[in-house]
């Protein structure tokens, strides 16, 4: 005869869920997702009641990740393989890379899961950055790592990489899987398509994505699917200086840039009113 110790068969600890101030165990968390759910178009009959209370639900995670990110420094996202094991090149990369980044003045954001993420966190950490995570509600579940200094869970994939591109001055894209090539490509987009102010992408591990880039140039640009302008957006390299070199420099040029802008609409505006005074001094008077 077995002991169980007072205890049902299977209802020891075991996988453990965060929804805010909500947290899920065992039989209470769901076999789907929340985006899984918005997104299934099987489920139409129940969208004039529910959708519009999941608006809401989003709203509040624009809310809760721009007012918590708010005040955030100067910060690089860095993303890579959840699966890598910690003593991989990648993240051996990843942390090295986490740490030059803390001692350039910049906060590290990651996807918070394990693997180069950690490493990631552990290197800012380590070196007296700021070390932030965004994690994702998963159907296996992942958490937070121990790593990671201001942490928010987010249902919806959406809000989350939107604060991954609003509160960074740049993208390091470590080897990874889809997730990783997800967040690649929309970063890619959104700077070839102006809608982000631009700011560098680059891609550390040059044996893992050569292949992708001699595709990029031998099949899509020469297909003309892209312009040769836009392979210029990347930047591939194995040494952390020279990341974090390419981070720095863009970042300079960039207010560079807006300086000038700034200092040539001040002056044509110090032009247009003085050409203003002057045609008021000559225009005559009425007696």
């Amino acid at each position: 005869m077995s002991q169980s110790n007072g205890r049902e068969a299977g209802r020891g600890p075991g996988q453990e869920r965060h929804r805010g101030a909500v947290t899920l165990r065992r039989g209470a968390i769901p076999s789907s997702t929340a985006d899984q759910r918005l997104l299934d178009s099987r489920g139409r009959g129940d969208w004039k009641t529910k959708d519009a209370w999941r608006a809401l639900r989003i709203l509040s995670e624009f809310v809760e990740g721009f007012d918590t990110l708010a005040d955030l420094p100067p910060a690089v996202s860095v993303f890579g393989s959840a699966r890598s094991g910690p003593d991989s090149a990648e993240c051996q990369l990843a942390e090295q890379l986490g740490g030059a980044l803390a001692r350039a003045g910049y906060a590290v954001i990651t996807g918070g899961g394990p693997g180069v993420m950690e490493a990631a966190n552990r290197g800012a950490s380590e070196a007296g950055g700021l070390s932030v995570g965004l994690g994702i509600e998963l159907p296996f579940e992942q958490g937070i790592n121990e790593w990671v200094d201001l942490a928010i869970d987010f249902r919806y994939f959406f809000a989350r990489k939107t604060m991954f591109v609003k509160y960074a001055q740049a993208f390091v894209v470590l080897p990874g899987g889809f997730g990783t090539m997800d967040e690649l490509f929309e970063a890619l987009t959104l700077v070839q398509t102006g809608k982000v102010t631009r700011f560098p992408v680059v891609l550390m591990g040059v044996a893992y994505w050569q292949g992708l880039l001699d595709w990029l140039r031998d099949t899509m640009a020469a297909d003309g699917k892209i312009g040769p302008v836009d392979l210029e957006l990347i930047c591939l390299t194995d040494d952390v200086n020279a990341a974090v070199r390419h981070i720095v420099e863009a970042e300079a040029a960039l207010s560079a840039e807006q300086e000038a802008v700034r200092d040539e609409v001040v002056a044509r505006t110090g032009a247009d009113q003085q050409a203003a005074a002057v045609q008021a001094a000559e225009q005559p008077r009425d007696i």
